[in-house]
């Protein structure tokens, strides 16, 4: 045959058999295999990363808005009358200092309803001296060196008086939900990588499988690129089922546990919670998966087939 017979044959059969014809649906149906099931997992597994990856950020984005500028002076003073005393001219200084924004003396009666489970109740005001606490929010921005000039001010007014950074007190914690974030990303990232070779697996296994096939299709005129594209769809619609199985699922979870975090009504579990407005960046995971997966899976028989030919 020469190869003018050659480039007519192929034509013909493209023109006769297109790529999406009942008639080239050769590939056995994937849901009756193992594959869509491996992928629903995948992507299960990467949203629930992801969406931990997201909560994380979205609770420390809002936790360092907070407590910037957050501080507590503690005023330790165990005869009462001087602790008011020390108290007010702190509240006084406080107020007249251009770089804060907000001065709120805690009642006593609120401190003692906190640590109650410790001591119990009955106790009278002056048997168990409690030392007073004053929140300060600072402007943003306040430069360190008006800071330490804030701190020794007030502790010149009150001796025992301690200064706290609301950042340095949580501090660990905020290391902790960082590295928990970057640890989901990283998840996300290796779930990536698993569905692109778990369709390069199934790929080459197809393909060894239906090689017979795929040599009498080549001497029929089929071009690589058809039967490269009857892979790609085949395999596209197998993680197409298996990421809306995934999908579903893990909507649901996150739901019943968006729904539990609101149960608990604790303001540093409603902060992990994922906004409406980062959703479509966890929609987005399914859908670059089933773009993956199809390109892989093209490239994979296309390479196939030219080490064959």
């Amino acid at each position: 045959m020469t190869e003018k017979e050659r480039a007519s044959a192929r034509k013909g059969s493209a023109d006769t058999y297109p790529a999406g014809s009942p008639r080239n649906r050769w590939l056995p149906e994937g849901r009756r295999g193992p594959m869509p099931w491996i992928i629903a997992i995948i992507i299960f597994l990467t949203l629930l990363a992801g969406a931990a990856a997201l909560g994380l950020a979205h609770a420390l984005i809002q936790m360092r808005g907070e407590l910037a500028g957050g501080y507590t002076i503690q005023v330790i003073e165990p005869n009462a009358e001087r602790r008011a005393a020390q108290v007010a001219r702190i509240t006084a200084y406080l107020k007249t200092e251009r770089t804060v924004r907000t001065v709120a003396v805690v009642p006593e009666r609120q401190l003692r309803e906190q640590i109650e489970p410790w001591i119990g109740t009955g106790t009278e005001p002056g048997e168990l001296p409690i030392p007073a606490l004053i929140d300060v929010d600072l402007e943003p921005g306040t430069q360190p060196g008006r800071i330490a000039s804030i701190e020794r001010t007030v502790t010149a007014i009150a001796p025992g008086a301690r200064v706290d950074a609301h950042e340095r007190y949580l501090a660990p914690v905020e290391q902790l939900m960082r590295t928990l974030m970057w640890l989901a990303a990283a998840l996300v990232a290796m779930m990536t990588a698993v569905t692109a070779a778990v369709v390069m697996l199934v790929a080459r296994s197809s393909y060894e499988t239906h090689r017979a096939t795929i040599d009498v299709i080549h001497l029929l005129g089929a071009t690589d690129l058809q039967i490269a594209r009857l892979f790609q769809r085949r395999i596209a619609l197998d993680v197409l089922f298996g990421a809306l199985i995934g999908t579903a699922a893990a909507v649901s979870v996150l739901w019943f546990m968006g729904r539990s975090l609101a149960a608990t009504g604790a303001d540093m579990a409603m902060m992990i919670s994922v906004p409406w407005r980062l959703t479509p960046l966890l929609l987005a995971i399914p859908i670059l998966s089933l773009l993956l997966a199809a390109t892989t899976a093209r490239i994979t028989v296309k390479r196939a087939l030219e080490r064959t030919l």
